[in-house]
């Protein structure tokens, strides 16, 4: 079977190679993103003696010229960053498919395994499936699901997804080569499924007035390898990395945010109905990663996060004392003089503008 290769980073790479050791694939040409093109990719590609394309739109006339004199049979995504339109979805009789890292209809969209941990999902899949001009919305080919540990994190996850998906590529393009493939309508799973959004800077703050198991889903999703969910401790910012439930916890009222307890392994913060452990954190510095993990020691009755409404009150106070500052120094102007209390600047006199 002749294929183009579309793809970026490590899940390209692992599929590639499951391709390749089949012997049942010959790869005619390479395509990589256009901005930050992956360089092993193109290494591949000079192995192969294949020509290796980058292009800021692959649906253009002039891209398709380049890659339809190659016959190819089939075309394949691997993590590759445009929408497909019409033309290009139709230039491979056997169609152009893709390997998703969620089980469709559900986790459509961008960083689907974060967002399956913070849904506190107990099974991820990946899909293959054709691609169409929506977003992961295309007949389904193959799915394959695992379960989730109440202990994984987004590393985990991410180590199981990338081989998941290489293999589950590869057998889908064997089906398709043998003409055993099937196509599953995704409405026909669910009539509507879900999309999630590409998360964001910002998007990764704790609120302390979720729930211990939201917080905590919350920790593992987008720990490291992903920037750690973030806090404030007395205005420094720092990434929770690790967390803990903490068997029969009772459910109280009392501060979220607050440092409750404390022993070797970490500090007990109260959270919106009972506490969590957090075991490990790191400081974050202006513009950078999180340094070093450390055990957290904070004394008990430390706040984490932030009291929104005396943030506000402060801010109130400090925008009174601006519009103050400056009614005075509007009545100075007049007056030609500088009421007391008020910072020094220019008064009038005789006129003219001085320094005093």
């Amino acid at each position: 079977m002749k294929v183009g290769y579309f793809g970026d980073g490590v899940w390209s790479h692992r599929a590639l190679d499951a391709l390749l050791a089949s012997g049942r694939v010959e790869i005619k040409f390479i395509v990589a993103r256009h901005r930050n093109p992956d360089w092993l990719l193109q290494e591949r590609a000079r192995e192969l003696g294949v020509p290796f394309f980058t292009s800021p739109n692959v649906n253009s006339p002039e891209f398709l010229a380049q890659i339809n004199p190659f016959s190819c049979d089939l075309h394949i995504s691997m993590s590759f960053d445009q929408i497909l339109r019409r033309l290009i979805l139709e230039s491979a009789p056997l169609g152009f498919i893709n390997c998703h890292a969620g089980a469709l209809p559900f986790y459509r969209g961008r960083n689907v395994l974060n967002w399956a941990l913070i849904n506190g999902a107990e099974e991820m899949g990946v899909t293959v499936h054709h691609v169409d001009e929506g977003i992961d919305t295309g007949d389904i080919i193959l799915q394959r699901k695992v379960k989730i540990g109440p202990r994984d994190t987004y590393a985990d996850l991410l180590a199981t997804a990338i081989d998941l998906c290489a293999t589950t590529l590869r057998d889908a393009v064997f089906a398709i080569a043998d003409g055993t493939a099937t196509r599953t309508r995704q409405d026909s799973i669910h009539p509507v499924g879900f999309y999630c959004g590409m998360r964001k800077p910002g998007d990764e703050w704790i609120n302390w007035e979720w729930s211990s198991k939201r917080v905590y889903d919350f920790i593992r999703a987008i720990t490291l390898p992903g920037p750690g969910a973030r806090t404030l401790v007395a205005n420094q910012e720092w990434a929770v990395l690790q967390a803990r439930m903490v068997p029969h916890a009772p459910e109280y009222i009392c501060t979220p945010g607050e440092v409750v307890g404390r022993n070797e392994h970490g500090v007990l913060v109260k959270t919106a109905d009972r506490v969590i452990l957090v075991s490990q954190v790191a400081l974050v510095r202006p513009h950078q990663m999180p340094e070093e993990p450390i055990i957290p020691t904070w004394r008990v009755g430390t706040r984490l996060g932030i009291n929104l409404c005396e943030q506000i009150l402060q801010l109130q106070r400090m925008l009174e004392a601006i519009i103050e500052n400056d009614r005075k120094r509007t009545a100075a102007d007049v007056s030609g003089q500088l009421p007391a209390g008020v910072p020094g600047g220019i008064m009038k006199i005789g006129g003219q503008r001085k320094q005093p």
